[in-house]
């Protein structure tokens, strides 16, 4: 019988020969960012530099010699997948990356969705705990922006496209603190519960939690969620030093151009630091053409710590039978 997770020594050869900008390449174009000769980082993440065949990934600590290292590290593949990966994706690219003749047109995506687990205990479990509404819960994994991944168990927050196609998956740890975009993720279509019929506004959050935080909240209220846009930005939103020189989310960005009837943003962002200098940036850039309402919560860090607070649920592990 033969070993499925038996690799031929020739793809592990090829695979280990792909540096990490080769695989942005590949396989998430239109991210590589040059910064000097030979030096490289994304235009996503600014601390992940690349040079001479290495990477480092600054604010997380870890780095590695390939594009293998930063998948097993930072992806959470298994190393045969990994070189599966890889090396599937070079019998559509003839030529080797060429990092001094990166400026050609970005192509399209290709969003690679973490497999689906059997069934979706794990997550509801998760997000339960949290204090998110069960029947919304429900209700996401219905129409497939929430799932639970096959191997790690993760939260996967989906975000489609206006014909119902994924183009971003967000993963989230139900266990530990990883963190996470699906390879070829794309956050213009940012995880997100959009309002049954046209509305002028649109509520702004940092993460798929805090987003279903407020969902949450607003059927505590005995309102109707699905009467709100609700979207997130899948992370933390980095203005530019001088906040006159930042710009637009992309993922805010392009709901907007989308709806050109949306006229008010209510921003939700984090009580914290990076939160507050977040929405004083999007409050000064967006003023003229939208009017920009700064929601922050009440009490807590984030939504999802003031949804625990008004619930009487202390933290992420409390048991079900706590939550009300």
């Amino acid at each position: 019988m033969s070993n499925p997770n038996y690799v031929p020594p020739e793809l592990v050869e090829k695979a280990r020969e792909i540096d990490l900008p080769t695989y942005f390449e590949m396989f998430e174009p239109g991210q590589l960012k040059r910064l000097s000769s030979g030096v490289y980082c994304t235009n996503e993440h600014d601390s992940l530099k690349m040079s001479n065949g290495k990477w480092f990934w600054w604010s997380r600590g870890v780095g590695g010699k390939n594009a293998i290292d930063f998948l097993m590290k930072c992806r959470q593949y298994r190393f045969q997948d990994a070189v599966l990966l890889l090396t599937g994706g070079m019998t559509q690219h003839s030529q080797p990356f060429r990092t001094e003749q990166s400026d050609k047109p970005a192509t399209e995506k290709v969003l690679l969705l973490p497999p689906k687990n059997g069934s979706n205990d794990r997550v509801i479990e998760y997000l339960f705990g949290r204090g998110i509404d069960l029947k919304l819960i429900q209700d996401c994994i219905a129409v497939g922006v929430i799932y639970e991944s096959a191997r790690y168990h993760n939260a996967i927050f989906v975000g489609k496209d206006g014909n119902g196609a994924p183009r971003y998956a967000g993963c989230r740890s139900t266990t530990g603190s990883f963190k996470g975009d699906a390879s070829g993720s794309d956050k213009r279509y940012s995880f997100r519960l959009l309002a049954k019929h046209p509305t002028d506004s649109v509520h702004l959050f940092e993460a798929a939690i805090d987003l279903l935080s407020y969902a949450t909240y607003l059927k505590c209220q005995g309102k109707d969620y699905r009467a709100e846009n609700l979207l997130s930005l899948s992370g933390v939103y980095q203005p530019q030093r001088n906040i006159s020189e930042s710009k637009i989310p992309v993922s805010l960005e392009k709901f907007l151009t989308e709806n050109p009837q949306i006229h008010t943003v209510i921003l939700h962002l984090d009580n914290d630091r990076a939160g507050r200098w977040s929405t004083a940036a999007l409050k000064e850039i967006m003023r003229d053409r939208w009017e920009i309402i700064d929601d922050t919560p009440p009490r807590g860090k984030d939504f999802n710590d003031f949804l625990r607070l008004y619930l009487g649920v202390p933290t992420a592990k409390t048991s079900h039978e706590s939550v009300r």
